[in-house]
């Protein structure tokens, strides 16, 4: 049976390998050579130089393309579609050399930080490039800015970070295929076993691996994936020319954590709408934004888009607001301990963070107030403990706050 032929829980283990054909070992080896022997000037195996070429990197960005959905052939681009970079922003920063100088670019409002900082504060002034943010929750918003401003490019995360809005993908992979845009998606937080972007149309779908597909917080990558031959060759010549890709221990280390990727996300999804609930009814507490929560101004389109066992799924990130403000928040962070304060997320520990002061600090304060990053805000990646732990640990540090 072909791998993408597999379900998803086999492809996260079997897609895009094979025993290595000289030992027969399970799990590809880590090559981690920078250059290889050529029989004669440009007579080789087909491998020249590691930042080209490197085997364990290609295994895992096969891997990636397989469970993404990518179904472009190895006659068509030899990792099927998948790219792996040193990190998610080095995968941001490549997929943004597909546009020209002065081209126009739409970008959801609320994004990681660093894809903020990358656009704002970098490619403005170095690729000239034309940044507008827009609310896509909104479509008809989308609709006006296409028509004002023409774009190459539409750059969506659903759900965002940290508030946790959500895009539907299927009306902006059509939107953009009549402007002629390029769509990309962030399915970082949902990861490819809750959202298929590709198969909602999405042009070209980005990770930080350094996430849930790693999923141990042991390791620092991106990824890109596209099921379209031209966009792959490009990214191909993109990946090789600026050569900001995944080293071969990183590459190895993202194969061995997406291979528990189903069982740990049924986990991380079960154990935060158990939690997100919880929150909610705490007194404590203001508001909780949670996509399988029946109060997320989205829920609909969450139970539609995001699934997981053919049941709808909200993922394992939660955003809480504290009644009060950072002295509350501060106590609150200051007092859990299973909850580790630290940023990043989709670990298999539990980590709670303060978005204003850490991952979304170097996003502007007036944009931060108008999409509600406020003081009292604080950002969940719940883990896969016993959920019992993990609401006591929460109760803990709320009695305090």
């Amino acid at each position: 049976m072909a791998h993408g032929d597999l379900h998803l829980d086999s492809r996260v283990i079997h897609g895009g390998q094979s025993p290595e054909p000289g030992t027969g070992a399970v799990m590809p080896p880590i090559f981690t050579s920078s250059t290889f022997i050529q029989d004669s000037p440009g007579v080789h195996k087909g491998f020249e130089y590691s930042r080209s070429h490197n085997a364990t990197r290609f295994a895992a960005e096969r891997l990636l393309a397989s469970i993404e959905g990518s179904r472009l052939t190895d006659a068509e681009d030899r990792t099927n579609g998948g790219f792996c970079f040193a990190s998610g922003l080095a995968a941001i920063g490549t997929a943004l050399e597909l546009l020209d100088c002065g081209d126009s670019i739409l970008c959801m409002d609320d994004v990681y930080g660093g894809t903020n900082r990358l656009l704002n504060r970098v490619r403005k002034r170095s690729q000239g490039l034309k940044v507008e943010f827009v609310d896509m929750t909104d479509l008809g918003r989308l609709e006006a800015a296409i028509k004002a401003h023409a774009p190459k490019m539409i750059w969506v995360e659903t759900p965002t970070n940290p508030t946790l809005k959500l895009v539907d993908l299927a009306a902006v992979a059509k939107l953009g295929k009549a402007c002629g845009a390029i769509t990309v998606c962030d399915n970082t937080f949902a990861t490819p076993l809750l959202q298929r972007p590709l198969e909602l149309g999405i042009d070209l779908v980005m990770h930080s691996t350094t996430k849930y597909l790693g999923g141990h917080s042991d390791t620092v990558g991106g990824a890109l994936v596209t099921g379209d031959k031209a966009l792959a060759e490009k990214l191909r010549f993109m990946q090789n020319a600026i050569g900001s890709v995944m080293g071969p221990f990183d590459a190895y280390l993202t194969l061995r954590g997406v291979k528990t990727l189903a069982v740990r996300m049924r986990q991380h999804c079960s154990s935060a709408a158990r939690i997100a609930a919880w929150l909610e009814k705490h007194p404590k507490v203001e508001r909780v934004t949670y996509p399988g929560l029946a109060s997320h101004p989205q829920h609909a389109l969450a139970a539609r888009q995001m699934r997981l066992d053919g049941q709808p799924a909200g993922g394992g990130m939660i955003t809480a607001y504290l009644k009060g403000g950072i002295d509350e928040s501060r106590r609150f962070l200051e007092n859990v301990h299973i909850f580790a304060l630290a940023e990043s997320l989709g670990g298999v520990e539990s980590l709670i963070e303060h978005p204003a002061i850490m991952t979304h600090a170097s996003v502007p304060a007036e944009q931060r107030k108008v999409l509600g990053i406020s003081d009292s805000l604080v950002r969940l990646s719940v883990g896969i403990e016993h959920v019992d732990d993990l609401i006591a640990d929460l109760e803990h540090g709320l009695a305090k706050a």
